[in-house]
């Protein structure tokens, strides 16, 4: 079965390098040198931050694993990081609007260096506060990045649709190769070399300090409301009530939601659903390829941004909509494919089906966040873009906490067929938004 992951893992790379090689000037953007400048920097910093989160990805479940925890004392360690990320990481990452994007950077390059810190320690309680400062740290990497970039751009005045291009190119290196690469590298150091599946969150130490340094020395600072009278709560009014007046914005954060609920409860559903009995998978080489498709679909956006039809409002109903039906498939192959009930064998046909439709959900990804990070940057106001981000974060994580406090109650079927009907819900909720959008733009022409 060792042939079936390079066959699938050569086949995508040998599709994204087409789609690649074969772009012409309707793919390409025309840009200036100081925009150009301005964007490698941002994608430096951005990768390397990426390589921080994404080496620790294919090893959390695995090292708490070899620490002698089960199911559910995982899914609690997995609880803490979203509960932490909606409670603490919300207040942290609002604060981006009145005390500086910047600055919430760097305090999420040392936030989650002290989270891999703890990753070192078997003690339950450790490893708790491990999780506690990953998920404020998951928080300003979701917010307060985006808000410095977009912020940055519009006061350099440089050209709205540049920003598309930024994005895009951020998910294809950031999400795409920085992850199949930090995928590889984990397997090496953990599995290769043998240092253990502790490695790769050194590693990922390493590479934050890096993107820090870099920050500190090329980076100014921006805001958004910045006023002295805007205290904490104030500002949580007012993203509330821009949520609550602008039916588009409350449209996006439930799409967002619930995509990203899914999303998340994949990453920690796909290890006990490729190898129901335990068999042996090599874990960093099908989270790279897992990448890799999210490079497939980054690149297939990139196209789509590039052009001014079909709006990214229309074509993400469809991204939704497979999604849904990749997350079916666990289900459908369960009925249809019988369990060979072999421990520790090697991958089962079942398995090899559902790891196909996870590699097209993980290029819906790949499409799914540059267009989400075109939409809010059209939609959600300046002065508190990271505190709206942040409000859309709190569904997401209730959403994922739920699920994986009762992890062990459902079968992992019923689960993904949870997920499922929440992606089909935002296929329907994004056909809302461009029904919404549209009738704006002919309202305001009237």
């Amino acid at each position: 079965m060792e042939l079936f992951y390079y066959l699938l893992f050569g086949g995508l790379a040998a599709v994204v390098a087409l789609l690649e090689l074969s772009k012409t000037s309707k793919d390409r953007i025309a840009t200036s040198t100081a925009f150009n400048a301005f964007k490698n920097n941002y994608l430096v910093v951005y990768s390397l931050m990426m390589a921080g989160d994404w080496l620790q990805g294919p090893y959390v479940y695995f090292l708490y694993s070899q620490y002698g925890f089960d199911k559910g004392d995982i899914g609690r360690l997995f609880i803490a990081g979203f509960g932490s990320s909606m409670l603490f990481g919300t207040i942290v990452g609002s604060l981006a609007d009145r005390q500086g994007r910047r600055r919430a950077c760097v305090t999420y390059c040392i936030t989650y260096i002290l989270s891999c810190i703890t990753k070192h320690s078997p003690q339950y309680k450790v490893l708790m506060l491990g999780r506690i400062l990953g998920g404020i740290a998951t928080s300003l990497l979701f917010s307060a990045f985006e808000s410095w970039l977009v912020a940055e751009h519009n006061k350099r005045s440089f050209e709205p649709q540049w920003l598309s291009l930024t994005f895009s190119k951020a998910i294809f290196l950031g999400n795409g190769l920085v992850a199949i690469v930090s995928g590889l590298f984990a397997n090496i150091l953990a599995d290769n070399l043998g240092f253990g599946p502790v490695a790769p969150f050194d590693a990922a130490a390493c590479f934050l300090a890096i993107g820090m340094a870099i920050i500190l020395s090329s980076w100014s600072e921006n805001y958004g409301d910045s006023s002295d009278n805007r205290n904490l709560l104030s500002q949580f009014k007012g993203a509330a009530a821009a949520i609550a007046s602008d039916e588009k914005i409350a449209l996006l954060g439930a799409i967002q939601s619930l995509f990203e609920g899914s999303m998340y409860t994949f990453v920690f559903l796909w290890t006990p659903a490729l190898s129901p009995n335990e068999e042996d998978i090599p874990h960093g080489f099908i989270f790279a390829t897992f990448m890799l498709s999210s490079m497939l679909g980054s690149s297939i956006a990139s196209r789509l941004l590039a052009r001014s039809a079909p709006k990214v409002e229309s074509y993400m109903q469809i991204v939704f909509g497979i999604s849904a039906l990749t997350l079916l498939l666990p289900i459908i192959t369960n009925f249809l494919v019988p369990s060979t009930g072999v421990k520790n064998g090697s991958i089962s046909v079942a398995s090899c089906i559902q790891l196909f439709g996870f590699c097209t959900f993980e290029a819906c990804v790949g499409i799914f966040w540059p267009s989400i990070m075109k939409m809010r940057s059209q939609y959600i106001p300046e002065e508190a873009r990271s505190t709206i981000m942040n409000f859309f974060r709190i569904p997401l994580n209730i959403f994922v906490c739920v699920v994986l406090y009762n992890v062990n109650a459902f079968p992992i079927t019923i689960m993904f067929g949870m997920c499922s009907i929440f992606l089909f819900m935002a296929s329907v909720l994004q056909r809302r938004l461009m029904v919404v959008a549209e009738s704006h733009k002919s309202t305001k022409i009237e």
